[in-house]
């Protein structure tokens, strides 16, 4: 049985350790003290993975989605850099822990106005990264 201290699920599930431990408080995630260990709360990995199922199924829906699409994987985030040559730009966009790096065209760059500090959403399938910009197309 994997279990894995609160600093771990916190990291896990991208959030404080406060946030796990006020879950704990209330329930809605259980803890065990590790045999040993003065007290230190453990979380079961089953348990743990329940409450990310939970977390992701009740998460809003994502800014800029309202376009139907097949790609399942959105992760919205902040530009970081943005490299472009003639032809090709590399996105570089920090979602919550997560570094997401996208190559598209430096013209895509340009029409979605892609630069450091804007807000983006990086839509996974499989091996491509789509991305799009918030509110973009209702200014």
């Amino acid at each position: 049985m994997t279990r894995f201290r609160i600093s771990e699920a916190a990291r896990l599930l991208a959030v404080s350790d406060d946030t796990v431990r006020r879950w704990i408080d209330q329930g809605r995630l259980r803890a065990a003290d590790r045999a040993g260990s003065s007290g230190r709360q453990m979380i079961d990995g089953a348990d743990l993975a329940r409450l990310a199922l939970e977390l992701g199924e009740s998460a809003p829906e994502t800014p800029g989605s309202r376009t139907p699409s097949t790609a399942r994987n959105h992760f919205p985030g902040i530009v970081t850099a943005v490299k472009k040559d003639s032809v090709m730009a590399q996105v570089d966009i920090q979602a919550g822990p997560f570094r997401v790096v996208s190559l598209i065209s430096a013209e895509a760059a340009e029409e979605l106005g892609l630069e450091v500090g804007v807000a983006a959403v990086a839509s996974i399938k499989a091996t491509n990264v789509v991305l799009d910009r918030p509110g973009a197309r209702d200014a």
